[in-house]
C-alpha cells in the first residue's frame, strides 16, 4: 500500500516527501532495486468536474494500462485556496493556482527530487488566470524537461496573449496540441517552431458498439428516436439553437426525444447559480416540448454515458464559441457510432469530412432542423456516416494516445525511457461472439459477427487449436463444448476419399469455391486435429478416439499435397499426435514429407539466402517449426541444424529496431533482391502469430534468451509496437483488427485475426505464468493403441 503523499503549500518545505516507496517504483531488475523514472502531471483531476480532469483521469488509466516497468505517474492537482478536494488518487501535490508561493515551492521540490524526469502540464488559459506570471515563473525555474498541454490556442492573439505563450514556449521542450488546426496556429501565430509540436488527439473510449435498440429498452427510451448532447452545462453549448429548431422536427418526426445530458458546469453554478437551464427549461414550456426534451442532470458515470451515446441515433454539437479548439464529447460522441451534426468549430471542421458528420453554421436553428430531418428520414446515410466517423477516430482510441504521449516522453528524456508494454487479459469475448452451434464465422463489421459471409475449415481448425490451448492453461470445463463444436465442423468438412473442403456458406451448404487450391486448408485441418489428440490425456476418451480416427484417414492421401506450407502443417500435425499416440508409420509419413522440405531447401540455399524457396511470402515461420518439430519426433540431427538456419535467417529479415515488420503482399521478398524497409502495409496478424509459436518452440527446445526476447518484441506488434505507433488488439471488445496497412488499421474483427492474436496470447501465458519448465516439452500420458483397425470401427 502506497502512503498518501501530498504538498501542502503554506508549509511544503518542511513536509518534502521522501523518496518512493512503492513496490511499483521499485522493481527488482534482475539483482539490482532501481526506481522508475517519474512523470509528474499537474492537471485539475477528479472529484473537480472539468473537461481536463475527466481528460487527465482517463490519460493516466491508459498510461499505466498500456504500460509496465517503464515509468511511474505522479499528480499535481489544480486547486484554489479557497477550493480543496478530496482525491480518491494518490496526489503528489495539490498546486493552489492563486497562490504565488505555491508556485515557488513546487519548482522547488521537483528540482530536487531526482526520481522526477519530466514535468507535464495540462494548460487552459482560465486554470491560471490570475496568476499567469507566477506560472510563467514556474515553467522558468523546473529544470527537468517540461511538455505543456494546449487545450486551448487562439487565433489572432493580441500582442499581450501572443507574448505569453512565447514566454511558455521558451520555458518549455514540447507542446501537445489535439488538432493539425491548433499547431498551425502555434506555429504561424505564436512563431513556435514545428519540430517542438506534437499533435495527439483528444482521445476516444473503446466500445463495443451494442444494439441500439436493446439499450433503447434498457434505458426505457423504447420507441423514441434520440437525439443528443452531453457535457457540463453553460450558455456556450448553445442549447437553445437545439430547441429552436426541435419546433420544426417534431412537426415532422413527433417520436424525437432530446436528451441533454449532464449537469451544470461548477463553477456556472457558482457565479450564476442554474438561471441558464432555468431559461432552457422555460423555453420548452412555452414551445409545448416537455414530452420532447428530457435533462439527465447528472455527471454520469463513464459506462452510463457511453450507452446513451450507443443508443443516440444523431447526436448534436451547437457550440457557439468559435474560437473553441477541440471538444471530448464531439469525440466521445463519434467513436461511438453517432451521426453527428455540428457547429463549425476547428476540430469539427478537421474531423468532419468525406461522409463523416455535418456541418452547420452557428446559432442556425432552421440549417440544424433541416439536416435532424434529413438524417432521421434516411437510415442508410445514418449508418454511412456512423462507419466513417468509427473509422475515422479509431486512431485516437486512448490506447493510442497513450502511446503517443509515451513516445514524446522517451524522446525528450534525459535519462531514457524504455517502453514496455504491459500484456491484456485474456477476453475470449469475441472469440465466442464469432462462433454460433455450427461454426466459428469467417468475417466481421468491425466487431459484428457477418453470418453472410459464412464460415471456413481454416478459420474452425485454427480455432481448435486455440481453444485446446486455453484448455491446456484453465482447465476450463466450458472449454470442451467449443473443442467439440470446432472438432465437429473438421468432421463436417472431411470428405470421403479422406480430404477436406474449406468454405461453408451461412446456410450449412459447401461453396463452388472449394474447387482448387485446398491443400493448405488440409494441411491445418491436420495440425488441428493432431493438436487435438496431444492434449488426449484430459479429453474425453470419446472425443479423444474420434480424434485419431478422423486423423488416420485424412493422413492416407497427404502424399499428394505440394504445397510448401500444407506439408509444414501437416508435419506439426504428426509431430504433435505422436506426443499422444503411438503410430509408427506416423512417423516414417513425416520423415519423408520433412525430406522433400530438405530437398527444397538444399536446392535454394545459398551462403546469403538459407531457405525454402527463392521467395519469402507468407506463413513463413511455420517452415523452420516444422523442420524443428521433425527433428524432435525423430532425433535428426540434419533437420535440426535446417530448422536453425532457416529461422534465423527469417528472423533476421523481419525483426529490426526493436520491432517486427513481417513479410506481407505489400512486398514479397524474393532471393538475389535487397528487402524494401520502407515498404509498410499488408501486415496481418496471423503471421506475426505464427511468428511467435515458432519462437516458442525454439526456445522451449534449445533455451536461447534471444527467442523469448523476440517472442515478447512480437507479441508488442499487437499492442502497438508497429509502424502506425496503434492497437491491433481491441481489449474492449476482445477481437483482433484484421491488418496493418500504410495509413490504417483495418477495424473489421474476423476470425482469422482474432483467433490468430489469441494463439499468440495463449503462447505468451505459458511463460508469464511458468506453466512450462524450460528446455522440455510437455509431458503427458500416452493412450496406448493398440491397432489403427480397431479405430476404424468407432463409431
Amino acid at each position: 500500500m502506497r502512503t498518501k503523499r501530498t504538498i501542502n503549500p503554506n508549509n511544503l518545505l518542511s513536509i518534502k516527501k521522501q523518496l518512493q516507496n512503492s513496490s511499483e517504483n521499485e522493481l527488482n531488475f534482475k539483482k539490482n532495486k532501481i526506481k522508475l523514472p517519474e512523470i509528474l502531471i499537474i492537471t485539475t483531476f477528479p472529484p473537480r468536474e472539468c473537461g481536463i480532469a475527466t481528460y487527465s483521469q482517463d490519460l493516466i488509466f491508459a498510461l499505466k494500462n498500456k504500460f509496465k516497468k517503464s515509468f511511474a505517474l505522479e499528480i499535481v492537482a489544480l486547486e484554489l485556496e479557497k477550493e480543496k478536494h478530496t482525491y480518491a488518487e494518490d496526489i503528489y501535490a495539490v498546486l493552489e493556482t492563486d497562490n504565488q508561493n505555491s508556485y515557488l515551492e513546487l519548482a522547488e521540490n521537483i528540482n530536487e527530487n531526482t526520481n522526477i524526469e519530466i514535468v507535464l502540464i495540462q494548460h487552459e488559459f482560465g486554470l491560471f488566470r490570475t496568476n499567469e506570471a507566477d506560472f510563467i515563473s514556474f515553467l522558468k525555474s523546473v529544470h527537468k524537461p517540461k511538455i505543456v498541454v494546449f487545450h486551448t490556442v487562439l487565433p489572432r492573439p493580441g500582442e499581450k496573449l501572443k507574448l505569453q505563450v512565447q514566454q511558455i514556449n521558451n520555458a518549455v521542450d514540447a507542446f501537445i496540441v489535439m488538432t493539425n488546426t491548433s499547431a498551425k496556429i502555434l506555429e504561424n501565430d505564436y512563431d513556435v517552431l514545428q519540430d517542438k509540436i506534437t499533435v495527439i488527439p483528444h482521445g476516444t473510449h473503446l466500445v463495443e458498439h451494442s444494439n441500439k435498440e436493446v439499450l433503447k429498452e434498457k434505458y426505457n427510451l423504447t420507441g423514441r428516436k434520440i437525439i443528443s448532447t452531453f457535457g457540463l452545462l453553460s450558455s456556450g453549448k448553445c442549447i437553445e439553437t437545439s430547441i429552436d429548431a426541435l419546433q420544426t422536427i417534431v412537426k415532422e418526426q413527433p417520436e424525437v426525444l432530446f436528451l441533454v445530458i449532464g449537469k451544470t458546469h461548477p463553477t456556472v453554478v457558482k457565479n450564476e447559480g442554474e438561471i441558464y437551464r432555468d431559461s432552457l427549461e422555460a423555453k420548452i414550456i412555452a414551445l409545448g416540448l416537455q414530452k420532447n426534451v428530457k435533462f439527465i442532470n447528472q455527471y454520469l458515470p463513464l459506462d452510463a454515458l457511453l450507452e446513451y451515446l450507443q443508443l443516440t441515433d444523431i447526436y448534436l454539437f451547437t457550440t457557439k464559441d468559435r474560437n473553441q479548439a477541440v471538444s471530448g464529447t464531439f469525440s466521445y460522441a463519434i467513436s461511438c457510432g453517432c451521426p453527428i451534426i455540428s457547429t463549425p468549430i476547428p476540430h469539427a471542421v478537421e474531423v468532419l469530412q468525406n461522409g463523416t458528420g455535418i456541418i452547420i453554421d452557428f446559432e442556425n436553428p432552421e440549417q440544424l432542423a433541416e439536416q435532424v430531418i434529413r438524417l432521421l428520414n434516411d437510415n442508410k446515410l445514418r449508418k454511412s456516416i456512423s462507419a466513417n466517423g468509427i473509422h475515422k477516430l479509431a486512431p485516437t482510441a486512448w490506447e493510442n494516445s497513450a502511446i503517443a504521449h509515451a513516445m514524446l516522453f522517451k524522446k525528450i528524456s534525459d535519462k531514457g525511457i524504455v517502453l514496455n508494454y504491459r500484456i491484456p487479459k485474456i477476453n475470449l469475448n469475441h472469440f465466442k461472439n464469432l462462433t454460433t452451434p455450427f461454426g466459428m464465422i469467417q468475417f466481421s463489421k468491425i466487431n459484428q459477427p457477418d453470418l453472410d459471409s459464412g464460415y471456413t475449415l481454416d478459420d474452425n481448425s485454427r480455432a481448435l487449436v486455440a481453444i485446446c490451448q486455453h484448455y491446456e492453461l484453465t482447465n476450463d470445463e466450458a472449454d470442451l463444448e467449443y473443442i467439440k463444436l470446432y472438432f465437429n465442423f473438421i468432421k463436417f468438412c472431411f470428405q470421403s476419399d479422406g480430404s477436406f473442403l474449406n468454405y461453408v456458406d451461412e446456410n450449412e451448404k459447401f461453396t463452388i469455391q472449394n474447387s482448387e487450391n485446398l491443400d493448405d486448408a488440409n494441411g491445418r485441418a491436420i495440425w488441428a486435429l493432431g493438436y487435438l489428440i496431444s492434449i488426449g490425456d484430459i479429453l474425453p476418451t470419446v472425443l479423444y478416439e474420434k480424434a485419431v480416427l478422423t486423423f488416420q484417414i485424412a493422413l492416407i492421401n497427404v502424399g499428394e499435397i505440394h504445397s510448401t506450407r500444407a506439408m509444414a502443417f501437416i508435419i506439426k500435425g504428426i509431430y504433435y499426435s505422436s506426443l499422444n499416440s503411438n503410430f509408427i508409420q506416423n512417423i516414417d509419413l513425416l520423415k519423408q514429407l520433412t525430406n522433400k522440405l530438405v530437398q527444397m531447401y538444399k536446392h535454394e540455399a545459398e551462403e546469403n539466402w538459407h531457405w525454402f524457396e527463392s521467395y519469402l511470402t507468407y506463413a513463413n515461420s511455420i517452415l523452420p517449426e516444422a523442420m524443428l518439430c521433425a527433428y524432435l519426433a525423430t532425433g535428426d540431427n540434419g533437420y535440426k541444424q535446417i530448422a536453425i538456419k532457416s529461422f534465423d535467417f527469417l528472423l533476421s529479415k523481419i525483426f529490426r529496431n526493436n520491432s517486427i515488420k513481417v513479410i506481407s503482399n505489400k512486398g514479397w521478398h524474393t532471393k538475389g533482391e535487397v528487402l524494401n524497409y520502407a515498404k509498410v502495409g499488408g501486415e496481418q496478424p496471423i503471421d506475426v502469430s505464427y511468428t511467435i509459436l515458432a519462437l516458442s518452440k525454439f526456445y522451449t527446445t534449445f533455451k536461447d534468451e534471444k527467442y523469448l526476447q523476440k517472442m515478447e518484441t512480437g507479441f508488442s506488434w499487437f499492442l502497438g509496437n508497429n509502424h502506425l505507433h496503434q492497437i491491433i488488439y481491441n481489449p474492449c471488445t476482445g477481437g483482433c483488427y484484421d491488418g496493418l496497412e500504410d495509413l490504417y488499421i483495418n477495424l473489421n474483427q474476423g476470425a482469422e485475426s482474432t483467433v490468430s492474436y489469441l494463439m499468440a496470447r495463449f503462447t505468451m501465458e505459458k511463460y508469464l505464468n511458468n506453466r512450462v519448465k524450460i528446455g522440455t516439452d510437455k509431458k503427458v500420458v500416452s493412450r496406448k493403441i493398440k491397432s489403427k483397425s480397431s479405430l476404424y470401427d468407432l463409431k
